[in-house]
């Protein structure tokens, strides 16, 4: 297991950068691919930039951008609650797009993102992932994400090769260790 603490590097040629205004037409696009794959989310789509800056903490927010300055992917985390009592607990989601997979993007990303939360004080970060997804659920258990459950036919596909079909997602969270 990897320890986020110490951000793994990106891989060569890539950054990993606030992700800002600037970069949302980019990060829309990432977002719109991983939608349309029906493997990603239940959205049917992102959102526009206004609701998506409201819904995300700024300071844990990236996108790995290469030699060009192209976003490759983007990584966020939204609060799970607006209760004081769950202002350390956040839900992440992470994008690559297609043609950066496999290439350590999103092991990159999503480690700066737990760098960042262990220093902002968050304590626990969940993803929801669907099961099929397996290099997501690869990814988030090689970063110490452990599954504690599975909610079953959470929710039912509007788009994508499952259309239709409802679908189960399994939660996985990441605890901070004890400071």
């Amino acid at each position: 297991m990897t320890d986020p603490a110490t951000p793994a590097p990106a891989p060569a040629g890539v950054r990993i950068v606030p992700l800002t205004a600037a970069h949302w037409p980019e990060v829309r696009d990432v977002y719109a691919r991983g939608i349309a794959t029906g493997e990603s989310t239940l959205e049917s789509e992102p959102p526009d930039w206004d609701r998506f800056d409201a819904g995300k903490l700024p300071d844990h927010r990236f996108v790995a951008v290469d030699e060009d300055g192209t976003v490759l992917g983007w990584v966020a985390a939204s609060p799970t609650s607006e209760r004081a009592v769950y202002a350390g607990v956040v839900e992440v989601s992470v994008y690559v797009h297609p043609d950066a997979h496999g290439r350590g993007v999103g092991r990159a990303l999503l480690t700066a993102l737990l760098a960042s939360t262990d220093r902002g004080g968050i304590w626990t970060v969940q993803a929801v992932v669907f099961p099929e997804n397996r290099a997501s659920v690869a990814l988030h258990t090689s970063l110490g994400f452990r599954v504690v459950g599975r909610r079953e036919r959470l929710g039912r596909a509007a788009h994508g090769p499952r259309a239709g079909t409802w679908r189960d997602v399994l939660l996985l969270e990441r605890r901070r260790s004890r400071d």
